[in-house]
């Protein structure tokens, strides 16, 4: 069984931008963000990539044309082959009336009422409506789809099944939070022998997102939402987890079944003076560190309290041991851990795939029958474009008035030619093998350095990635030493950068750019059957320095997308100050001017 899964819309930006001002700032509030396509064949997922990798346009939400194509064409697979097109969201005729009442019921005006309607309606009938969704697949791949082939998978559900997948398909409680499915933001329940028990009194409504409250105080920070969170999270550990918090006395409320209800209004100018009455700002105060850290402080301990709050519920429902953790909720990596270790939980997994580009995945794989999986199907990120010799030689050839390079003769060498460069202090742009899927660089498409440098985290955040100095990077380590360096807790390997670890007392000043300031790394664990390529540089450089771990960052500059091929690597190579690029067996160096 062939089935394609695809998220995104031709018209959701435009629909959104015109009828909810999604544009500037506020441009990723919007259904169909991260689109990407999955392509599952007799259980197992053999490829997948995010439309922005190949597109160039962040988070695009767009129609994933370009993703689908390469997809298809990895495989060797016409459109006429596949067996069911998977789309992760379903607005059936009996959301619509939910979405109706909702609005009927809202405390607003009657003339806000029917306006409201009225842009609810244009937005159901010309892009959510499954005949909108056919209309637009047709129209986009010149495919006369049938109908009948069109499976709508609601999107909380995606989200668990691509966790599921990943994680090998067995038993686990569950909890999904991101901004928005079809009318919910948070689910909790079970998945026993591949069947989902959803615990339906503790959902919790769209109105009372988490992820839209945390995303509101990202914007208020002056960064943008749906896309900056994780600034939000790395601010907060400048300053302590606070002893009262505004949010937690005056916004939220926690309820006995495990939901719980955020108030924060829609209008950007009335949760702006919300929050400069609960946090003592203002225009001025906004502008400045401390503040931001205070108000950023406040963000992070709610997210921590109202999950820890969730997952008391899911504990005492329970008597399962693993907890799958997926949604756009899933990437706060600091709230992950505290989940973990202070639960009953003894293991819990949060995918690569977790925020919205894995919903491709899950409808793929709910269509396709998780119990469907393939025993020996290997979990992996690498499911992305590779590119062969005669590519990567077009590619330089184009830029040959600008570079120069020498190839190695066998990955060995390559090893061994990386490390000596990361035993000083260079910034090495690491371009090898398949594009990792997700929003994380995890050692294909990666921009690395030696940690054993105080400064190399200025270097890397000015002269490379041109973001905020306040930015932390990850390490990535083998997994057989990472507990010789890092509090791994209950977890005993970390290979997707979705926990957060203290660094061990021993390492702090060995590997100084690894530690943020309050002494923690996000940590991404790798071993042979991963990442071979990896692995030999890891081993190599570690045993060239003594330095057990290198830092790793996504090899793009703020604002871009991950690179995907090698014209992408030698463009951000040459625009920014990164002293070398290995691009598979290649060596490649800029010309002095």
């Amino acid at each position: 069984m062939i089935v394609l899964g695809y998220n995104g819309f031709t018209r959701g930006a435009e629909l959104f931008g015109r009828l909810y001002g999604a544009t500037g700032v506020g441009r990723n509030l919007l259904v169909g963000h991260d689109a990407a396509a999955a392509l599952s064949i007799d259980g197992e997922v053999v490829a997948a990539v995010e439309e922005e990798r190949l597109s160039r346009i962040k988070k695009t939400s767009d129609f994933p044309a370009n993703a689908i194509k390469w997809c298809l064409d990895f495989a060797g697979v016409g459109l006429d082959q596949v067996d069911v097109f998977a789309f992760p969201w379903r607005f059936s005729p009996t959301v619509a009336e939910e979405m109706i009442s909702q609005i009927c019921q809202a405390d607003m005006p009657v003339t806000a009422k029917f306006e409201a309607l009225r842009s609810t309606g244009e937005l159901y009938t010309d892009m959510l409506s499954r005949d909108a969704v056919h209309g637009d697949f047709v129209q986009r791949t010149g495919y006369e789809l049938d109908p009948n082939k069109l499976a709508l998978v609601p999107h909380h559900l995606a989200h668990l099944m691509c966790g599921a997948y990943l994680a090998g398909g067995g038993d686990a409680a569950f909890l999904v939070s991101d901004g928005r499915a079809e009318t919910l933001s948070s689910v909790m329940g079970e998945l026993r022998n591949g069947v989902v028990r959803l615990f339906d009194e503790s959902t919790v409504d769209m109105t009372s997102s988490l992820g839209v409250a945390y995303g509101r105080i990202t914007r208020y920070l002056g960064f943008v939402p749906n896309n900056d969170e994780y600034k939000v999270m790395g601010l907060a550990a400048y300053g302590p987890t606070p002893r009262h918090n505004p949010l937690l006395e005056r916004v939220v409320r926690l309820h006995e079944n495990g939901s719980y209800t955020i108030s924060v209004p829609r209008d950007i100018g009335a949760y702006y003076a919300l929050f400069d009455d609960l946090f003592g700002g203002d225009g001025e105060k906004r502008e400045e560190f401390d503040f931001r850290v205070k108000v950023a402080g406040f963000a992070q301990h709610m997210a921590e309290a109202v999950t820890a709050h969730q997952l008391r519920t899911l504990t005492a429902a329970s008597s399962l041991d693993t907890l799958l953790f997926e949604g756009g909720l899933a990437l706060n990596c600091v709230a992950n851990t505290k989940m973990l270790e202070r639960s009953s939980f003894t293991g819990m997994e949060v995918s690569f795939g977790a925020s919205d580009p894995g919903v491709a995945i899950g409808a793929a794989v709910y269509t396709a029958g998780l119990r469907n999986r393939p025993t020996a199907a290997v979990t992996t990120p690498y499911l992305g474009p590779a590119y062969d010799e005669t590519h990567i030689l077009d590619a330089l050839a184009e830029h040959a008035d600008r570079v120069e390079w020498r190839e190695e003769p066998d990955a060995t060498s390559v090893a061994a030619t990386t490390a000596e460069l990361l035993a000083g202090k260079n910034v090495v742009g690491w371009f090898q093998g398949r594009a990792e899927f997700g929003p994380r660089a995890l050692g294909s498409r990666s921009i690395l350095a030696n940690p054993a440098f105080p400064d190399i985290k200025d270097v890397i955040n000015l002269r490379v990635k041109h973001r905020e100095p306040f930015r932390p990077f990850a390490p990535v380590v083998l997994e057989s030493e990472a507990p010789r360096v890092f509090e791994l807790g209950k977890k005993t390997s970390s290979a997707y950068m979705t926990f957060v670890f203290p660094v061990r007392e021993e390492y702090r000043e060995r590997i100084p750019g690894a530690c943020h300031v309050d002494g923690t790394a996000r940590v991404q664990t790798v071993d042979e059957r991963q990442n071979p390529a990896l692995t030999e540089l890891l081993r190599t450089f570690t045993a060239r320095t003594d330095v057990p771990c290198l830092l790793n960052t996504s090899f793009n500059v703020a604002g871009e997308p991950i690179v995907c091929s090698p014209r992408d690597a030698l463009e951000c190579f040459l625009a920014t100050e990164i002293d070398y690029l290995v691009i598979d067996r290649f060596v490649v160096t800029k010309k002095a001017r």
